[in-house]
């Protein structure tokens, strides 16, 4: 098993019981690079039908997170500050796969550009997260 396998393992092992569980987000890849993780549209719909706007932006902010918390390594965390998204275009079937790639990684901040795709390679929605890095412990999530 390699490092980047034991990475994904663990990153799945906090899905149960989440809204990463409930959105039916599937972890395809994680490395120091970039994040990718995909989302079925069924399910995760507003009343017309279409991709709702709120699922995609809790995908970006989870493939976001997942990158700054790699980033900010063993004993840290990483949180959400901000999140913009721009939809593009709707989605009414199939899946959305969102990918990180990031804009700044610093020693207390992060921040990643998240373009997440239909399955014809269109672009849905561009986001960007930003995301405070903190020591775990005292004061910071468990």
């Amino acid at each position: 098993m390699t490092d980047t396998d034991d990475l994904l393992l663990a990153l799945r092992a906090t899905f149960p019981g989440t809204l990463i569980e409930r959105l039916g987000i599937e972890l395809l890849a994680a490395d120091d690079d970039h994040v990718v993780a995909r989302m079925p549209v069924a399910g995760n719909t507003q009343p017309h039908g279409l991709l709702h706007g709120g699922a995609t932006a809790a995908l970006a902010e989870t493939v976001g997170s997942f990158a700054a918390t790699i980033h900010a390594g063993p004993g840290r965390v990483a949180v959400g500050t901000e999140l913009s998204a721009t939809h593009h275009r709707s989605a009414r079937d199939g899946y959305v796969t969102a990918t990180t790639t990031a804009l700044h990684r610093g020693r207390s901040t992060a921040t990643f550009d998240v373009a997440v795709l239909d399955d014809h390679g269109r672009r849905v929605c561009t986001a960007r997260l930003s995301c405070m890095i903190l020591e775990r412990g005292a004061g910071s999530p468990a």
